[in-house]
């Protein structure tokens, strides 16, 4: 369980994590994504430590899928309404 949540969810997650941050943060666009694609070595590396240590996988699937509907809505609204990804 531990290992699906790892790998390709946490690798998903962080994805959408990268994408709402190269979106929203207060740079040209350029330099959002690259600060962005940087960081997320580190959101993944933190998020694969953290579902491992974690006491109830459970619970760590379910804040994964709230955390990823929270950040997926405005990044969904933000590209139909901007167009740029």
């Amino acid at each position: 369980m531990r290992l699906l949540l790892a790998i390709p969810l946490g690798y998903g997650w962080t994805a959408l994590a990268t994408a709402s941050l190269a979106r929203f943060l207060p740079l040209p666009a350029l330099e959002a994504t690259i600060a962005a694609t940087l960081a997320s070595f580190g959101i993944y590396a933190a998020l694969i430590v953290w579902i491992f240590h974690a006491q109830h996988p459970g619970r760590a699937a379910l804040l994964m899928a709230l955390s990823a509907a929270a950040m997926a809505g405005p990044l969904w609204i933000s590209i139909l309404l901007e167009g740029r990804l």
